[in-house]
């Protein structure tokens, strides 16, 4: 099965360990993004993924599309030209200090890119899979046009179609995002969301949750999500749910609803090598199951795995390997040597 994605892909500058960036005299340098690490778990796992996208054409967008490729990535389809790529500056968080994320990513390629950029048509054909995230359509309005011809064309083409909502205040207000994903949500057959975005884009929320005092309601996650397939028509709604007990420990687990029954995975209390990533590992991981026909309480013990063992990897890519997933989510959390 040939599944595509679609986003921005960025250069990510890193202090070492946990350095702030006032004390840091050199940064670590990686590639990452939202949909692009969603394609990697998935070309680890085996699967055709293609990732699309719009480049400058020089040595540094060279290095990042080679990234993608090791992992067996087919990058065939970018685009290549405007300016830059975007960089995002990551500082790690520890105990009570949260990390922090600063952009810089104005004017990147993928953000200037026009709707004549892709032909939907042809970069589609073959696929049987489509997946973007909400950071997408919010890089411009060029961007948000580009996505929704995107899924339209997907929908003509039978094409199942998947959304992170990835909500990222620094790139638009919730008004606007509620305004732009409205209008893409009718073509999208699974939504994965986090404890947060249904309530920053569509203004869907849970009750009895406080989310910074680590309070997750699972009674609460299951009314939005019967709102979501309710409002929108989605298929599958699937909400990762995070307890943040401190930047290094948090509690993980999900839920999958498919409109009918709800699935709610085993809890992991997880200590974070790297966070950043952990929801498109979740994301990965459900898209391989689902395309793989897992039956829905495994698919989600799947996509939670996966995302587990991704915490505990550097960057944002998850380099882990099916078996690998299979065996934490059959119950082998012991972290024991395999010798």
């Amino acid at each position: 099965m040939r599944v595509v994605c679609f986003g921005e892909i960025m250069l990510r500058l890193a202090p070492e360990g946990y350095y702030r960036f006032v004390q840091a005299d050199k940064f670590g340098a990686t590639f990452g993004g939202g949909e692009a690490n969603v394609a990697v778990s998935l070309a680890n796992y085996g699967m055709n993924a293609s990732y699309v996208t719009k480049v400058p054409d020089n040595d540094i967008a060279t290095s990042c599309l080679n990234s993608l490729r090791r992992f067996g990535v087919d990058t065939s389809d970018v685009v290549k030209g405007g300016e830059r790529l975007g960089i995002y500056y990551l500082e790690k968080g520890a105990s009570q200090r949260p990390s922090k994320v600063i952009y810089d990513r104005a004017y990147s390629s993928i953000s200037q890119a026009t709707t004549e950029d892709f032909d939907w048509k042809k970069i589609l054909n073959g696929a049987e899979w489509f997946h973007f995230t909400g950071i997408t359509p919010a890089l411009s309005d060029n961007c948000a046009e580009i996505c929704l011809n995107a899924v339209k064309t997907a929908k003509e083409l039978g094409i199942i179609v998947s959304c992170d909502l990835n909500y990222r205040k620094k790139l638009w207000s919730k008004e606007k995002a509620k305004e732009v994903m409205t209008k893409i949500a009718p073509y999208i057959d699974v939504c994965i969301a986090n404890e947060e975005d249904a309530s920053d884009v569509f203004g869907i929320k849970a009750d009895d949750t406080d989310i910074t005092g680590g309070k997750l309601s699972h009674e609460g996650y299951k009314s939005v999500a019967k709102k979501l397939v309710d409002t929108f028509g989605f298929k599958k709604v699937a909400i990762t749910l995070r307890g943040s007990i401190s930047a290094n420990d948090n509690n993980w687990a999900g839920m999958l609803y498919d409109g009918e029954n709800y699935y709610l995975s085993k809890n992991y209390l997880i200590h974070i090598v790297d966070r950043v990533g952990g929801g498109d590992s979740f994301g990965g991981g459900l898209i391989y199951a689902l395309t793989h026909n897992f039956a829905p309480q495994d698919a989600i013990e799947f996509a939670v795995a996966a995302s587990c063992l991704k915490h505990t990897i550097e960057g944002d890519y998850n380099m882990v390997s099916v078996d690998e997933v299979l065996k934490l989510a059959q119950g082998d959390g012991s972290g024991r040597v395999q010798r």
